[in-house]
């Protein structure tokens, strides 16, 4: 018995001593698992001082050390300092953090403004594949970056000669207008007509489809691109004592408004509608030729194709802010400088004033003032009371440019934001420039003839955001004599 006792008692000795060697060798196994980097002290461990942001690229740990395992049973924290987070969580919590200013501390929209050229904004979109920034639609991307000064292309062709500074504007209209062929006008009355008594009947160009009729305003797409139509003749014949037309040969026709003072307003077009020449006859029989631009042979072609494929991309050789005024508090005076200034580039041949109308490179050779001073509602072509007498001071600059030249015309452009559809937003900016060409006859008495009036919808963004935007419900205005009407003809 004692024997077997003993034999028990040596038993459990021998366990103890196992347990013992079994528990040290798991205490080494663990130290030995320790990172080999040290624990920062308190002072500069990041976890400690709430002040201090998360470490800096050049304090996060190693690689070798974030990834050593997190302990099973970790040290509490009043007897351990805090170890450094792990690389997942460094890469959430950056030095900084890249927080948006509030509203009341943003600086201005700058990094969503759009090129200053139109031309610019319809390169054409990038490949469906590419996704859009921003959440915005792929096809409302604009694919053409502009320089510093300029529009030139974002995708530099390799064939090309190394780029030249651009060339300097012209000091006047009549040096940006050395036409090779000197135009000669004739008189307005001068071919011989026939007196019919209905409204003229126009054809459609080869290849234009009719999208959508709004009312008085008919979306229309050519080669891809899609223009809103409307008529000026309302515009033009209110108040008329008497409004007559003649067909003329070659399918033209002839339009004559007669004003109560006697003055006439005659229009000749072709048979698609487009303005071949406008001239006005005052009450004394002088005519003022406000636009002229032979087209037999475009007429001819029977399609319609953008002049400013002919030409290279513009590049500016003045600041933006000389190519765009949009000063709300700016003086008559400086108005009015400003819509004095030649075209940017050399003007090729005369335009029609439809041409001009439709092509963004060619409108680009002129300068424009964005009308920052009045604003619209969101979906309102209607311009409060309050507004009109924001146009006082372009309106004294207008009034001022057509003292000393009758025969200018100024373009209304009339533009949306990104929110709605794209046809409807093409007639609604459409009904805006009519709205401010309107203003301006009423109140400030600008002849209606020397005004054109074109809407663009939201193809030409001045911030390029996908919803409401109040400084793209704008209007713009361009002299565009330089381009449609001979500088003899002053």
């Amino acid at each position: 018995m004692d024997a077997q006792k003993a034999a028990e008692k040596d038993a459990e000795k021998a366990a103890e001593k196992a347990k013992q060697q079994a528990d040290d060798a798991v205490r080494q196994q663990e130290e030995q698992k320790q990172p080999a980097t040290p624990t920062p002290d308190p002072e500069s461990a990041p976890a400690q001082d709430p002040a201090n942001p998360a470490p800096t690229p050049e304090q996060e740990p190693s690689k070798e050390s974030s990834e050593q395992p997190i302990p099973e049973q970790p040290t509490p924290a009043d007897k351990q300092p805090a170890a450094p987070p792990p690389s997942d969580q460094v890469e959430q919590q950056p030095a900084v953090t890249p927080e948006a200013p509030s509203s009341s501390d943003a600086a201005p929209n700058t990094e969503k403004a759009a090129p200053a050229l139109d031309s610019a904004k319809e390169a054409t979109p990038p490949a469906p594949e590419v996704p859009a920034q921003d959440g915005e639609p792929s096809k409302r991307s604009q694919g053409r970056v502009e320089g510093e000064q300029g529009g030139a292309p974002a995708v530099p062709d390799d064939t090309a000669q190394p780029a030249q500074p651009p060339a300097p504007p012209p000091a006047s209209d009549a040096e940006a207008q050395r036409l090779e062929n000197p135009i000669r006008v004739a008189p307005v009355r001068a071919e011989e007509g026939r007196r019919v008594e209905r409204t003229p009947r126009l054809e459609r160009r080869e290849g234009a489809q009719v999208l959508q009729q709004f009312d008085d305003r008919t979306v229309v797409e050519f080669n891809n691109n899609i223009y809103v139509e409307s008529q000026d003749r309302p515009r033009l014949s209110r108040d008329a004592r008497e409004v007559y037309y003649e067909d003329l040969p070659r399918r033209r026709t002839r339009e004559t408004i007669v004003r109560p003072n006697g003055a006439q307003i005659i229009t000749i077009r072709n048979r698609y509608g487009d303005v071949v020449q406008r001239s006005r006859i005052t009450p004394d029989g002088r005519e003022v030729i406000l636009s002229y631009s032979p087209d037999d042979d475009r007429e001819e072609r029977g399609d319609w194709r953008d002049p400013g494929d002919d030409l290279p991309p513009l590049r500016l050789a003045i600041p933006v802010n000389e190519y765009i005024f949009d000063d709300p508090d700016a003086p008559e005076d400086d108005y009015y400088e400003f819509l004095a200034q030649p075209p940017v580039e050399r003007v090729e041949r005369t335009y029609s004033i439809d041409e001009v109308k439709r092509s963004a490179r060619i409108r680009d050779k002129l300068r424009r003032i964005d009308l920052d001073t009045v604003t619209f509602a969101f979906g309102s072509a209607d311009i409060a009371e309050d507004q009109v007498a924001r146009l006082e001071n372009v309106a004294k600059a207008m009034q001022e440019v057509l003292s000393k030249n009758p025969a200018e015309t100024f373009l209304i452009e009339g533009h949306t934001d990104a929110v709605g559809s794209d046809r409807a937003n093409l007639v609604l900016s459409d009904r805006r420039a009519e709205a401010v060409a309107v203003a301006l006859t009423n109140v400030f008495e600008i002849p209606p003839e020397n005004m054109a009036t074109q809407g663009y919808g939201e193809r030409y963004l001045k911030i390029n955001v996908q919803k409401p935007e109040q400084q793209n419900r704008r209007v713009a205005i361009r002299r565009i004599t330089p381009l449609i009407a001979p500088m003899a003809s002053k």
